[in-house]
């Protein structure tokens, strides 16, 4: 049983292959920029998946709430609840806006102003569930909250019941410090159809009954306590063992040897500027105190994945910044994972940081599979890629897709 995904905001595709490898089958995919949706092409296809059931809409959001965009996405939604009768809504909403080192807008900025359209969408589409992601300062933050406690009073008074939890990376095995909040929401005559009788004035899930925990692999506590190194002095090449205590899986070096990134399509590339070697050599292996030229160190997780603002992630053992082949493995995504070399740099790094880490998008959606009764134990696409095979899907034609702008 395998319900379908709407994804918006796709990016390239990190949020949406954690939900199909989970057990969900990406149905339609909408990405506003060019470069972004080219790379989810490329990546799927160096995966060989299939195409997405209903195709790719390039564009803006805001245009699928016109009228007769609005027509055409309620049929393909009718159509998938003809074969399935569960469909979901998946969206992480660009976050500058809501970020304390972004724009901090708010709902007034461009980007945050899409929070609101992707809300407005899921009412006025229905989609038995929705998945909502975006960055802790929206949650956490008194100037933003106000607004997000609107766009959730707005999902209440049109049919859904929510449940929030503000998640760490790191608790899903995640090589990578990353808070982000995660607001899901499901329809009350769903609730009721799976057998969860909620009272009419309850809008929120009550604690315990949305399993959560159910695919977190650590507990911050348990990281907190791990034996992490700080600093040591950088060389070059040098060779350090991985200290007694500490988790390897959570480690940078662990997934650079995982991915293979040496020898990853992406290896080559990374940002070569001719003035700046000098401070390459003298920033210590784990020194990541300064907003920009943070060192990772090998033996622990990296910073946040944000590539942009002038932030600056170095090479632990090498004097120069990270690879995309690196980045994409500090996301934790499956080596078969690529993008394609005709991007321009700062896409290619751009794209990366916006991405939901692999490994907490898979964790998430087995929770919410796990809470709509299907068992996860069994999942032949995932199993697929742990044991390094290649997975292969038969190619077909998408049957339906929306209309594009001339």
């Amino acid at each position: 049983m395998k319900f379908p995904i709407f994804s918006f905001f796709s990016g390239t595709g990190f949020l949406d292959l954690g939900f199909e490898l989970g057990g969900f089958n990406i149905a339609f995919v909408n990405e506003f920029q060019s470069s972004f949706l080219k790379s989810y092409k490329h990546s799927r296809e160096a995966l060989k998946m299939a195409l997405p059931e209903f195709g790719y809409h390039e564009g803006d959001i805001s245009v699928l709430l016109e009228s007769s965009y609005q027509a055409e996405l309620k049929e393909l939604i009718r159509t998938s609840k003809i074969e399935k009768d569960i469909v979901g809504f998946i969206g992480g909403p660009p976050c500058p806006d809501f970020s304390v080192g972004g724009k901090n807008r708010g709902s007034e900025g461009e980007n945050g102003k899409l929070s609101g359209t992707y809300v407005e969408l899921i009412c006025q589409q229905k989609p038995s569930f929705f998945l909502f992601e975006n960055v802790k300062g929206l949650w956490r933050t008194k100037k933003h909250r106000e607004f997000y406690e609107e766009i959730k009073t707005k999902l209440h008074e049109n049919g859904y019941v929510t449940t929030e939890r503000l998640i760490n990376s790191l608790e899903y095995g995640v090589p990578q410090q990353r808070e982000r909040i995660i607001l899901v929401g499901f329809r009350r005559d769903l609730l009721l159809d799976i057998g969860y009788k909620i009272e009419d004035n309850v809008n929120t899930l009550p604690e315990g009954l949305f399993p959560w925990e159910n695919h977190i692999k650590y507990s911050m506590s348990e990281i907190l306590s791990f034996p992490f190194p700080t600093t040591n002095e950088f060389v070059e090449d040098s060779v350090i063992p991985c200290p007694d205590g500490v988790p390897q899986e959570l480690t940078v070096e662990h997934w650079f040897r995982k991915n293979d990134v040496m020898n990853h399509p992406n290896a080559e590339q990374f940002f070569k500027p001719r003035a700046g070697l000098a401070k390459f050599q003298v920033i210590e292996e784990g020194d990541d105190s300064k907003k920009s030229y943070k060192r990772l160190h090998r033996w622990r997780y990296s910073p946040t994945a944000a590539y942009g603002n002038n932030e600056v992630h170095l090479h632990p053992y090498k004097a120069r910044r990270i690879s995309v082949a690196e980045a994409l493995a500090i996301q934790s995504l499956p080596k078969e994972f690529q993008l394609p070399l005709d991007i321009s740099l700062t896409d290619a790094f751009k794209t990366v940081g916006n991405g939901v880490p692999f490994l907490a998008s898979l964790g998430i959606a087995q929770t919410i599979l796990n809470f709509l009764g299907v068992n996860t134990c069994d999942l032949p696409l995932l199993n697929s890629f742990q044991q390094s095979t290649t997975y292969q899907r038969t190619e077909h034609t998408p049957t339906l897709t929306l209309k594009q702008r001339a």
